[in-house]
């Protein structure tokens, strides 16, 4: 039996969610996976494909590894609500795998699933069972959704901030990352939330700046009133920064090196030519041949 059988068994819908492996990546944006032939009735198969431990763990020079993203982005596009628990059980990978493409194309397609993902996402991001990393993306998901879909906007926004009010409980990464999409959804409803976490220390500056950063992207302030603290990203900057310097000064002595060196050739007087010395015809070869030059290379 082939991968390809072994992943989708032989049914009527399996036939149209084949080709997704074949499709192979990184999958092209905005690709209309209905064109396929792709309809709500695969969903199962789909949901199967997704969620595959042998397909998410592939080779990764094999096009089957990318048979799980074209499928949970076709359940995004088909606005799957079955999909949404089956989808949350891949959020561990970012954890455990160290997954890129679940952290930050899963949350899409959830977004785009919509209303139905709300309640279901907004419990992994409140179990503490789970991952950190985990659940950063379900609050970037809760995020997604209010983006695409503005109804939803308010009840996403209010449970971002029932998780945020446990400021003091979490890390300051996770609050960093529950700040982070109500910075997105411009939620200017949150920030004396956000103003109280940030004055209690326990939010990681390096992932959306500082409260007055805030702020002046929610159009409170103008400009900013203190200068920046230093924290991971800013000196991470500042060491990149004086690389960058060090390099180009490097590459502006090399040029003025390599100018005074074509001057200095320029007042050098001309050399005379010198002729090769020439080889009798019955001198040995120079060519090593053992013959005579003129039994050789000068036949």
């Amino acid at each position: 039996m082939s991968d390809s059988e072994a992943a989708v068994p032989n049914s009527d819908d399996a036939s149209a969610v084949n080709q997704l492996l074949r499709l192979g990546g990184p999958p092209e944006e905005g690709l209309d996976y209905a064109g396929l032939g792709i309809s709500l009735e695969a969903v199962p198969e789909l949901i199967r494909m997704a969620t595959d431990p042998a397909l998410n763990d592939g080779p990764a020079d094999s096009p089957l590894v990318w048979a799980p993203v074209h499928a949970w982005r076709a359940l995004g596009q088909l606005r799957a609500a079955g999909a949404v628990e089956p989808l949350l059980t891949l959020l561990r990978r970012t954890d455990a795998e160290q997954d890129d493409w679940v952290a930050t194309d899963l949350p899409v397609a959830l977004g785009q699933i919509g209303g139905a993902a709300v309640g279901p996402v907004a419990n992994y991001l409140a179990d503490t069972a789970q991952g950190e990393w985990a659940r950063t993306v379900a609050a970037e998901t809760l995020g997604k959704i209010g983006e695409a879909h503005p109804e939803w906007r308010a009840e996403c926004v209010a449970r971002l901030q029932a998780q945020l009010e446990k400021f003091g409980e979490q890390s300051e990464a996770l609050n960093a990352f529950l700040i982070l999409p109500l910075y997105d959804l411009l939620a200017v409803e949150a920030m004396p939330l956000i103003e109280r976490a940030f004055a209690s220390g326990r939010v990681d500056e390096s992932v959306v700046g500082d409260v007055e950063d805030v702020q002046i992207h929610f159009g409170l302030k103008a400009e900013r009133e203190h200068p920046l603290k230093p924290n991971s990203l800013t000196d991470l900057s500042r060491r990149i920064a004086a690389m960058e310097e060090e390099i180009e000064a490097l590459k502006q002595e090399n040029a003025e090196l390599q100018f005074l060196q074509d001057e200095l050739r320029s007042e050098l007087p001309p050399q005379p030519y010198l002729a090769p010395p020439k080889t009798g015809r019955n001198e040995p070869c120079p060519c090593g041949s053992g013959k005579k030059y003129k039994k050789c290379c000068g036949a």
